[in-house]
């Protein structure tokens, strides 16, 4: 495969991560919004289903999108976008699993073991669970990990310049946003606060693919000024 092809091919892996950073950007914000109460009555629904399996799918083209967005920027962005990068995949992972739970176990729970699913639903609300001590500390490290890794991300891709500054401002304050206002806003309505974070993601996607854009037509312009002298 020669320079040419290769460069080819790097270029489409980069378009496939900005799509699939700007669509799990899209799904957090609709996940958000139709998310349904965390009772025992809401796990047999098709809403729930819906939500959770929309979550899974969120979490692993989410994992693409910022592998495509970190590798787009990763010399810019040193250590801390490496340590931003592994700590919001780590999130994403861990996360994943829990919508698979919710998504296949959670409804068989209900009728098998209504009290387990019942700590289950009492820790995705904030509370303690009267059963899953290590799956709460497990779901309390995912918080962590989101704060954090939104944070440091942000924070590198403002410094790193390669992409929307933004978008990258728009994905470290949104991803503290909750923090001064979490006294003020209870859950569920805590959930609107994530909303920010899914635009930013939007945002890098897009910024990514338009950066891209603006690369193949300086390759053009390059080859056209280099045609133009060898045939004048």
């Amino acid at each position: 495969m020669n320079k040419e092809s290769k460069m080819t091919v790097v270029s489409r892996l980069f378009r496939i991560a900005s799509i699939a950073a700007m669509l799990s950007g899209i799904l957090f914000v609709v996940i958000q919004t139709i998310h349904p109460l965390d009772i025992l009555s809401s796990v047999n629904t098709d809403r729930w289903a819906l939500v959770h399996f929309l979550g899974i799918a969120m979490c692993f083209i989410g994992l693409l999108g910022m592998t495509g967005i970190y590798a787009r920027q990763a010399a810019e962005s040193g250590w801390l976008g490496l340590i931003g990068y592994l700590t919001l995949s780590l999130f994403y992972s861990l996360t994943m699993a829990f919508q698979f739970v919710e998504a296949l176990i959670s409804p068989t729970l209900v009728t098998e073991s209504p009290k387990l699913e019942e700590s289950i639903l009492a820790i995705a609300g904030g509370s303690s669970g009267e059963y899953f001590g290590a799956l709460e500390i497990t779901y309390m490290l995912t918080g962590i990990l989101y704060l954090l890794g939104g944070l440091l991300f942000g924070i590198a891709s403002f410094r790193a310049r390669i992409l929307s500054r933004g978008a990258a401002g728009l994905l470290a304050l949104g991803t503290l946003l909750p923090l001064p206002l979490s006294s003020l806003v209870h859950h569920p309505y805590d959930r609107f606060l994530a909303v920010p974070v899914g635009l930013a993601q939007v945002w890098l996607g897009y910024s990514l693919w338009r950066s891209l854009s603006r690369e193949s037509k300086e390759d053009v312009s390059d080859l056209q000024s280099a045609g133009k002298k060898v045939l004048g």
